[in-house]
């Protein structure tokens, strides 16, 4: 079998404050395959930019990685010197950010933001590294590359730059792209085409793709497999058709019924009561629970871990063995 291109183990990652360490990313794992794209789910400050953040080494002090470990290709990442760093993010993992404009010098032409991150993680110079830029914007959809190459950000519609930033992520042939929001500022139309390229580039270059969103209609359009979070803990992950068609985790369950359905009669979409806890308020034992229609003594007081259910796993108790036998008792 082919090994895992992302390896991540009990990952912590912390910020410390005045009055307390506030624990962002609470004991996750999870693996990507090369061709693979996971997508990652959540509400707003359930930890999915920070995760992404960590994997490429720019959580910002006093922020810091406080435990676990992350493997690219096998090889450790995560206490890496910042140079070594460096020279593995842009050439090894390519990074697609939700606001193309900030990836964008808005002073520089496409064409030379382009050739300078060829240059700087490959061997092309000159008037190779300009057809390899060239090729590049062919690749991503933008239409005669040539001329386009001498245009400036600005003069680009929102969906062509980020197709330019699509680009930039690419220029070193990475082994895995990191996708933050990418289709958020874009309307409809622009965002089915972005998550096309996507999984195209996944299958054709065998790139591992970790696509991070709060929307569920680009994930179960783009990913392979799901991974939710929740208060920075994953709460299920599996193959998208399960996570999407029949979720386990009641806080899974809550964000699909919370989406409107064109085979269903119209009606009050399900909400989940509630918000996603401060980090300096996180309740103990399963952190859903205040907000959990079946939560139950034991999710007060413990801590669940992901399971397997099915194909999958769930952090549930209610998918405990001991729970199920106590029941029926």
């Amino acid at each position: 079998m082919t090994s895992p291109l992302l390896c991540v183990r009990n990952l912590r990652v912390e910020f410390p404050t005045r009055r307390a360490t506030l624990r962002a990313i609470d004991d996750i794992s999870f693996d990507i395959m090369p061709g693979e794209v996971l997508g990652v789910v959540g509400e707003s400050g359930a930890g999915k930019s920070v995760t992404g953040a960590a994997i490429i080494g720019l959580i910002d002090a006093p922020g810091r990685i406080a435990g676990g470990e992350i493997l690219l290709d096998g090889q450790r990442i995560d206490q890496l010197p910042p140079a070594a760093m460096r020279s593995i993010r842009g050439k090894r993992i390519g990074m697609v950010f939700q606001d193309p404009l900030t990836s964008l010098d808005p002073l520089y032409r496409i064409g030379a933001q382009i050739e300078e991150t060829i240059a700087a993680h490959t061997d092309l110079r000159g008037e190779a590294a300009r057809r390899r830029a060239i090729s590049l914007l062919a690749e991503v959809g933008i239409a005669a590359p040539e001329i386009r190459m001498d245009s400036y950000p600005h003069q680009f519609s929102g969906g062509m730059r980020q197709r330019v930033v699509v680009a930039l992520a690419l220029a070193a042939e990475p082994q895995l792209v990191i996708a933050d929001e990418p289709t958020t500022a874009l309307d409809v139309s622009v965002q089915a085409q972005i998550i096309t390229l996507m999984k195209r580039l996944a299958q054709d270059h065998h790139v591992a793709i970790m696509l991070i969103t709060h929307d569920m209609g680009v994930i179960a359009e783009a990913a392979d497999r799901v991974a939710v979070m929740y208060a920075g803990r994953i709460v299920e992950i599996g193959p998208v058709q399960d996570v999407v068609h029949t979720p386990r985790h009641p806080y899974s369950q809550g964000l699909m019924g919370s989406i409107p359905r064109l085979d269903q009669s119209a009606g009050r979409l399900v909400a989940i009561p509630g918000a996603m806890p401060r980090l300096d308020a996180i309740p103990p034992g399963c952190a859903f629970h205040p907000r959990c229609p079946h939560a139950f003594a034991r999710c007060i007081a413990e801590k669940p871990s992901l399971r397997p259910t099915g194909a999958g796993a769930a952090a549930c108790w209610l998918f405990d063995v001991a729970k199920v036998t106590d029941g029926a008792a």
